[in-house]
């Protein structure tokens, strides 16, 4: 059934019309044009698809466009401002903490969220947070170092 969601996406307010159990990633890509949101595995597992809402990574191939009504959704088209990388995306670049670059929007977005709550994790707790991100090229190492260059905490 068609409702009203109203949230804020990416900083800008925005009101849709839409079946309000179509998943967020359907909507961010196919409504709203926003590709840097993967499809992965569709079930949840790999992290491909995590984007933020209220300040929490979120995987959007199982959650429903309802559940953003009133919160504020950050994709990775987002994360930037005013045309100045955000520090975790440079530190992404720094490292080449990518081969295919495939995961890396999931894996920048659940770092971002690891840092919201924690801004200077060990290298643990950074292993532990991105665990349930999978990379298929086997970037993992390169990855926590540019997390922790982000944090200011290269160990």
């Amino acid at each position: 059934m068609t409702q009203t969601i109203s949230f804020t996406l990416n900083g800008e307010p925005m009101r849709l019309e839409v079946d309000g159990e179509r998943l967020l990633l359907w909507v961010l890509r196919t409504d709203l044009g926003l590709t840097g949101t993967k499809y992965g595995c569709g079930e949840n597992y790999c992290g491909a698809c995590t984007v933020i809402v209220d300040n929490e990574a979120v995987r959007s191939c199982q959650f429903p466009v309802k559940g953003v009504e009133g919160k504020e959704v950050i994709t990775i088209e987002g994360l930037s401002r005013g045309g100045k990388l955000h520090p975790l995306q440079e530190a992404f670049i720094e490292h080449e903490a990518f081969q295919c670059g495939f995961c890396t929007p999931g894996m920048i977005l659940n770092a971002y969220s690891l840092l919201l709550k924690n801004p200077h994790p060990t290298r643990r707790e950074i292993v532990e947070s991105m665990d349930n991100n999978l990379c298929r090229c086997g970037s993992h190492d390169r990855i926590i170092r540019a997390i922790q260059t982000a944090t200011g905490n290269p160990e």
